[in-house]
């Protein structure tokens, strides 16, 4: 899915109708209606590489990096916010491209926003910062999701037992209130102290696992 090449032969948009059905059935857990509606959504990422990197020489690397996009898109719509598919997904394409380049331009140094990339439609110069859409609200919470994924994916992966414990009372992971030190240590009948530097010890291996993955 990550390597395209022709544009016309992929399958043509969902009608609102089917789209709205296969949102429902991911959010039932159907992986197929999800791998259906990054399917169907394909076109998007090639248009948007088409219209705005016509001129960039690696079309099939920025494609790939768009479509991780399309994938993050999907899986964190939220078709309650009132958004369209095809315009989150739009957004967080672009966005996903943004983030590659200011890597790029972390590790080489060779990229700026304000490089001329293409030429808009009466010749005047192009730059990242011109045509990449910036939505923060948009990044930012693409951004929380795929942290949150990530740190919920770290707990339940934690292997001392009452450090886990502990982590999900204190910070309600169970779906509960959080507690406070004093709660927890009633609950599990250990002193407050004891609580605070089993929880110190297991927040520093969180972040540290969480920054050294």
């Amino acid at each position: 899915m990550l390597h395209l090449e022709n544009s016309g032969s992929f399958p043509k948009p969902l009608s609102a109708k089917k789209e709205r059905e296969a949102l429902e059935k991911m959010k039932q857990g159907d992986t197929a209606a999800r791998d259906l509606l990054i399917e169907h959504n394909l076109r998007l990422v090639v248009h948007i590489i088409k219209k705005y990197y016509a001129n960039y020489s690696d079309q099939d690397d920025l494609i790939s990096i768009g479509t991780i996009g399309l994938i993050k898109a999907v899986n964190s719509f939220d078709a309650d916010k009132g958004t369209r598919l095809a315009t989150y997904a739009a957004r967080c394409v672009e966005n996903e491209i943004l983030m590659y380049f200011r890597g790029q331009k972390k590790s080489s140094q060779d990229i700026s926003m304000s490089e001329p990339i293409d030429m808009d439609s009466e010749g005047n110069p192009l730059t990242l910062s011109d045509i990449i859409y910036t939505d923060d609200n948009i990044a930012d919470d693409i951004d929380k999701r795929m942290k949150l994924q990530k740190l919920q994916k770290l707990i339940t992966e934690m292997k001392d037992p009452r450090e886990k414990e502990i982590i999900i009372k204190r910070y309600g992971l169970d779906g509960r209130l959080p507690l406070t030190q004093r709660e927890v240590a009633d609950r599990l009948g250990i002193s407050r102290s004891y609580v605070s530097r089993i929880e110190k010890k297991a927040l520093h291996d969180l972040r540290k696992a969480f920054d050294g993955e």
